[in-house]
């Protein structure tokens, strides 16, 4: 078997390459500079692929292996996990050609297209209603789904933000009460949201439940004997919102506890917020991120077929 050093990387082609080292998946790892989410989600990727290359007995794998892993992807799979495996194995193929272990053979090669529309669902102002009130607000975990669900709502939170809070970050800014927020790959609570009152009060009262809560705790936690006090997890934070989403009949797989601030931005804007304004509340690096909602409540909002079917009948 040949033997890939550095020294004669530049001579690799896909047509002499040996098989790939069954060690390279943790020296990948090992390598990469990346939080752990990220470094979490390439594992799990090149997994994946080397199952993949596993199931067809492919030790070395070849540019054309790849094209077909790529049009797997896009068969087996939604575009968003299918660019997020295939990110992984170019990732990967990319620092072996670097160190001299084995060609990168998924250079070039093109990823599934992900629409920029909206890939989860959003809920009516009255389905919300609906979905908070099935939240025993009688009980304490009642009153933590309450206030969670209404400051992911409200605040347009993502679950990672929601899963980071601590009371401490719960505080004042000028005359409005906010909460400072980690958001998505970042390292600080640099940013906050504005509390509205009710959501405040509904923060209030479940705090009230937790007599020995100090500051730095976690602003919402696990209840039960198995974690009791313990930070809740993006994992825990999605069952809650989907368990509620059930009780109050709304079953679609699209609608996830993202969803929530998919219909933070919706509402927002149907409301008469502006561009700006939906995207400093939603803290969009970009607005052509926040583009997307307005594009799609003017979509929501055109009345051309009622007009067409009104000239024909």
């Amino acid at each position: 078997m040949q033997t890939l050093t550095t020294t004669n990387a530049a001579a690799i082609t896909t047509s002499n390459a040996a098989a790939l080292p069954a060690d390279l998946q943790s020296r990948f790892i090992a390598y990469v500079d990346a939080r752990p989410q990220s470094l979490a989600a390439y594992a799990k990727g090149l997994k994946h692929f080397f199952a993949y290359l596993a199931a067809r007995a492919i030790t070395a794998p070849r540019r054309e292996d790849m094209l077909q892993y790529r049009d797997h992807l896009k068969t087996e799979y939604a575009p968003a996990t299918a660019s997020l495996y295939l990110t992984a194995a170019r990732l990967f193929f990319k620092w072996t050609e670097q160190e001299g272990l084995y060609p990168n053979i998924a250079d070039h090669i093109k990823g599934a297209k992900i629409d920029r529309a909206h890939r989860k669902g959003y809920f009516t102002s009255t389905a919300i209603k609906n979905i908070i009130g099935t939240a025993d607000r009688d009980t304490a975990s009642g009153k933590r789904d309450y206030a969670l669900i209404a400051l992911m709502t409200t605040g347009g939170l993502r679950c990672i933000e929601a899963a980071r809070a601590n009371i401490e970050d719960l505080t004042t800014q000028g005359d409005s009460t906010v909460l400072f927020v980690q958001g998505k790959g970042k390292d600080e609570r640099t940013d906050y949201v504005k509390i509205p009152e009710q959501t405040e009060k509904a923060i209030r009262d479940y705090l009230a439940t937790r007599e020995d809560a100090k500051p730095t705790d976690p602003l919402f936690t696990c209840g039960g004997n198995r974690n009791a006090g313990g930070r809740l997890t993006t994992r825990s934070i999605s069952r809650i919102c989907k368990d509620h989403f059930r009780a109050a009949g709304y079953n679609d797989r699209r609608l996830t506890a993202h969803s929530l601030r998919h219909t933070a931005a919706t509402l927002a804007i149907l409301a008469g917020a502006t561009l700006l304004e939906t995207q400093e509340h939603l803290r969009h690096a970009s607005p052509n991120t926040t583009m997307i909602y307005i594009n799609e409540t003017n979509r929501a909002a055109n009345t051309s077929a009622g007009r067409i079917a009104g000239a024909i009948f």
